[in-house]
């Protein structure tokens, strides 16, 4: 059987003419992006303005914690033009959040690695979605792109500034070993339906594997490239 074409959709209200599975795949890819936006600022961003050393620390995570709010409102916003119901795109207390987020924030250090290692992470997603066959996710990742690039940049600076001192520097390996290992998690699991659907339908581009792979290679390069610091391993998989 040949594959369905890959329709490119320009309006919302073109969706009610696609496949079920289309605009289901779509339903879960802004839920999900929603939910994920608003529970980072919640727990990691607006927590971590009270952590930064100065004013000028203070005022960009200020700016990193709006836009982090901001991109939940973007993608809440399109879920609504969707059809998709508003209390689906907040956290649901009865649902476990995606493991990243239990991570116990309680340091300036860990905050930056955090934006350093998490948000490129984001980006790689964020670039795959802006190849989209929707066209209107399409065009609400490009424009979070920048802002993405942005947050990853805060968290390599400020993680440059602390690597200034021998301190600073064990901080940010001891918050790299303990947040890193979470980090696969977010590209979801080896051979996952989801992403075949989404590959399927041109929403996404890549496979998780793929992404994954490409991740760990940034990732290094940035930890042990840039910073000269060590990327710890992974525990092999199950």
């Amino acid at each position: 059987m040949s594959a369905p074409a890959i329709p490119t959709v320009k309006t919302c209200a073109e969706l009610a003419d696609q496949p079920e599975e289309f605009r289901v795949a779509l339903e879960k890819i802004v839920i999900s992006h929603a939910v994920n936006e608003l529970y980072g600022a919640q727990v990691f961003d607006e927590p971590a303005i009270a952590l930064a050393p100065n004013p000028y620390a203070k005022w960009l995570t200020c700016r990193v914690a709006m836009e982090e709010y901001g991109h939940h409102v973007r993608f809440r916003d399109l879920g609504l033009e969707m059809g998709i119901p508003a209390e689906k795109m907040v956290p649901n207390p009865d649902k476990r959040p995606l493991s990243i987020f239990e991570f116990p924030l309680k340091t300036w250090a860990e905050f930056c690695v955090i934006k350093a290692i998490a948000d490129l992470a984001e980006i790689l997603q964020v670039e795959d979605l802006a190849h989209c066959s929707f066209l209107p996710l399409r065009n609400l990742s490009r424009m979070t792109m920048p802002e993405e690039r942005f947050h990853a940049q805060f968290g390599k600076d400020f993680c440059d500034e602390l690597l200034r001192t021998e301190q600073g520097r064990a901080e940010v390996q001891d918050a790299i070993d303990r947040y890193f290992p979470y980090l696969p998690a977010f590209f979801g699991r080896a051979g996952s339906k989801n992403n075949e659907i989404y590959r399927k339908w041109g929403i996404k581009q890549r496979s998780n594997e793929e992404m994954l792979a490409d991740y760990l290679a940034r990732v290094k390069e940035l930890v042990e490239g840039h910073f000269r610091l060590k990327l710890p391993d992974l525990p092999a998989a199950a």
